[in-house]
């Protein structure tokens, strides 16, 4: 077990909510976190047949329990459990009353919206973080091979190809948890619509194009990304809306959660193959991207991401807001650094004049430059990442 990030805010919001929620994909490791943090506190298990059917017809009875905070795994299987926690919660008016989980954020966020509104802290776990990552002792230490293994927590505790995991993660609680979601009538195609996701990480959404390249509808399309959103498998990010005189682009990105099962959709069979993959580039800012929003949940924090770009064409990869401050930041894969790399970050910063920039690269030499800071790519995860959202 190594230690995750996020229990310190969950330690913390359990002495200030009667309620914590963590949410976030299946296997990001929840379950073992919750009972390591607390392995003398009841757990429950809601994918139990047994304990479904006891959580359904006896919610006061199941809820009995002296010691806290009871752990619930995946929630949203009875989410009628949680008017009778409100119920509770409202009687005893104690604290850390309660530790639960889900894995469908939709399901269970409107749930909670809708019955613990004040009464529930709601954090996210996802994959670990690099950090996270080097604490196991299978660990590569190349770019390459990380970003071809992913972040699940599985792929580094057990001797398993990550291909033939990924296989099974697809299988088992994708395809299972989608179908809970909409009704997938073609599993054929929507296994397409996910791979044809996958290479559009990084870009621009259209869903129309999405749509006609799977042989769908734009309204089926869009259904079946949030489904997709839903369970973890992939996110959007907005762009930032500030004008600056200039027509901007209104579009999200698109992004996937995990680049092991990003490599795995797009047809990688090797970590060796990457370096010269023609999505190498799209890869490697999908993970970048990751990194900022895996620190931002760790602490509790809502994503404050977006991006930037104008109608012919001028891009930056990723705007931080922090308050009226907009911190610029670029992503390149490549390995060494050139003049082409500060283009975008150039430009932007004629309009928006920011107080700091920085410039992510595939390399492993960090380097100040006279209006940006070049980050290789483990200082950016390992040591940077705190000052960029100081």
């Amino acid at each position: 077990m190594i230690k995750r990030t996020l229990s310190k805010k969950i330690l913390e919001s359990l002495k200030s909510f009667p309620i914590v929620v963590i949410t976030g994909p299946r296997q990001s490791g929840k379950t073992t976190l919750v009972k390591n943090l607390f392995p003398k506190s009841p757990y429950f298990s809601l994918e139990d047949i047994d304990m479904r059917e006891f959580a359904s017809e006896d919610p006061r009875k199941f809820l009995e329990h002296e010691k806290g905070p009871i752990i619930i795994d995946e929630i949203q299987r009875v989410p009628d459990l949680l008017s009778y926690m409100q119920t509770l919660v409202d009687k005893k008016k104690k604290m850390g009353m309660f530790l639960i989980t889900g894995s469908n954020n939709l399901m269970l966020l409107e749930s909670i919206s809708q019955t613990l509104a004040g009464r529930a802290a709601i954090l996210t776990l996802l994959p670990c973080s690099l950090k996270e990552t080097m604490e196991f002792k299978t660990a590569p230490a190349k770019l390459d091979n990380l970003l071809f293994k992913g972040f699940y927590p599985a792929i580094y505790d057990r001797p398993v190809p990550p291909g033939q995991w990924y296989s099974s993660y697809i299988t088992t609680y994708l395809e299972r948890d989608v179908r809970r979601v909409i009704n997938v009538g073609d599993l054929n195609r929507f296994q397409r619509f996910v791979k044809m996701c996958a290479a559009r990480s990084g870009q621009i959404l259209n869903l129309s194009s999405l749509g006609n390249d799977c042989g769908i509808s734009h309204n089926t399309a869009k259904t079946w990304l949030s489904a997709l959103e839903a369970s973890y498998i992939l996110y959007l990010i907005y762009p930032h809306y500030k004008n600056f005189n200039k027509r901007l682009i209104k579009s999200p990105k698109l992004y996937f959660y995990d680049t092991g099962l990003l490599c795995y959709l797009l047809g990688i069979n090797e970590a060796k193959n990457l370096s010269i993959n023609q999505y190498r580039g799209q890869i490697f800012e999908t993970w970048v991207i990751g990194e900022l929003l895996k620190y931002r949940f760790n602490k509790g924090l809502r994503e404050n991401i977006f991006f930037w770009r104008d109608h012919i064409g001028q891009e930056i990869d990723c705007i931080i807001e922090n308050g009226e401050n907009l911190i610029p930041l670029e992503i390149k894969s490549g390995t060494t650094v050139n003049s082409d790399f500060f283009k975008g970050i150039k430009f932007w910063s004629k309009l928006a004049k920011p107080s700091s920039a920085y410039l992510v690269y595939g390399g492993d030499q960090s380097l100040k430059k006279t209006i940006v800071d070049v980050l290789g790519w483990k200082d950016f995860a390992l040591k940077t990442i705190k000052k960029i959202f100081a």
